[in-house]
Order: structure tokens, then sequence, then C-alpha cells
């Protein structure tokens, strides 16, 4: 009933006749640090694709994702060749999952580590209380990017909506296009050679090679909300 089969040392699970819990299942059964590679044909907007995996594996998508692909990630190196639902990578801990297409809102959400990278755009919310993942995205992104966003760097090589970085600790937000506006507490800081040198490195990860890295702007927090002051009370 589960229609996979081994071709080339890749294993095949074809979404149209084999239920998604089935093909989760048996990628959370390889959690015991054995690599491998699997191609997933046919998900068609299903959500959860690949959620929960704790293995040092590759896993090919063909086609759109719904809610939640790859989310609570470890290890695995997951690319979507297409587009995304929301919560994609949410809560990710290490490994990379890459999008070929667009993502929708809140991708990466929570993510403590690892890389996403998504080629086309994200919608809004993108990074929202990201803690420690690092986040490329090709084109732009949406309003409220990087809310809350406590440790970590999104760089954006597009554009982004309002409020970015609204009520961010102390991740690096990184900016080569038009910002609509600024969050509360959120400030555009100095790029210095260090921001830089981090900066393509993160390109590099996310296989952007024709983007110079002194195109960008970088922001952060401006630490004025991190302890209660009665003038910045309707900030909080």
């Amino acid at each position: 009933m589960t229609a996979a089969a081994t071709e080339a040392a890749v294993e095949v699970v074809d979404l149209a006749s084999t239920p998604l819990r089935v093909l989760n299942q048996r990628l959370h059964d390889l959690a015991d640090g054995r690599p491998g590679r699997w191609r997933v044909l046919n998900p068609n907007g299903t959500h959860a694709v690949a959620c929960g995996v704790d293995a040092e594996i590759e896993i090919e998508i063909d086609g759109h994702v719904g809610y939640y692909c790859a989310g609570m990630n470890k290890l695995a190196r997951v690319r979507v060749h297409g587009n995304a639902g929301p919560g994609l990578a949410e809560n990710l801990t290490s490994g990379t999952v890459v999008v070929e297409g667009n993502a929708s809102q809140s991708a990466g959400a929570t993510a403590r580590g690892g890389l996403l990278v998504v080629h086309g755009d994200a919608a809004a919310r993108c990074g929202i209380s990201m803690k420690g993942v690092d986040i490329v995205v090709r084109g732009s992104v949406g309003h409220l990017s990087g809310f809350m966003a406590q440790t970590g760097r999104l760089v954006v090589c597009g554009d982004v909506g309002d409020a970015l970085g609204d009520s961010i600790y102390e991740a690096r937000i990184y900016v080569r296009g038009e910002v609509s506006g600024l969050g509360a507490d959120c400030v555009e800081k100095e790029l210095r050679e260090e921001h830089r040198a981090e900066l393509a490195d993160l390109l590099v990860q996310a296989g952007i090679d024709d983007i110079d890295p002194t195109d960008f702007r970088r922001y952060g927090s401006a630490r004025r909300l991190y302890n209660f002051h009665v003038d910045n009370a309707g900030s909080y």
C-alpha cells in the first residue's frame, strides 16, 4: 500500500497513492543516523509533508506543499520544487530547508537553528520569534517579518513590508531592497566589514552567488524595550 520503490538508491514515495501518515512514519523511523535519499511525488498542496524528521537524509519534494512542510525538522536536507504554504520549517532545529518557489506567511517561525532558503518571495511574518535560525529570502517579504526575533539572521534580497523587526531582540536583519517601515525598537545599524563577511557566507550557503553583500543594510534592536520604562509604554 506504500507505493514506494527504490530507484538508483533513491526511495520514491508517490503521495497520489501513499497516505501522508505512512510517508511521515517511515521518515520518523529513520531516526537512527542512517543517511539516505528520498523523493516525494505529487504532494498537491498536502499539509505537514516531512514534518518531525530527525535523520541526516535528503528529501526532494516534487511539487507544491501546504501548511507546515518540514516543521520541526532536525538534520535533514529538504528541498521543495514548488511553493510552500504557511508555517514552512516552523520550529526548525537543524538541517536545511530550501523552497524553489514562494512561501506563505510565518516561514521559519520560532525556528531554533539550521538554514531556511526561499528563492521566491515570502509572505507576512517571515522569521517571527526566530531563535537561532538563518533565513535567506531571494525575493521580498511581507509585513511584521522578524517580529520578536530573538537570535539568528534574516537576509532579504528584495523588499520588506511594514513593521520590520517589531519588538526585536538580538537577531540581525539584512535587507537589500526597500523597507516600508520599521517596527517598535527596530533601527538601522552600521554595516561593518564583519557583517559583509557574514552576509557573503550566508549567500553562498543559500546558493545565491550573483548578489553583492555590500548592497545590503543592517537592522537590529535599539534595546529601548529590554526593561520597562513608562515613557515607552505605548511601544510594548
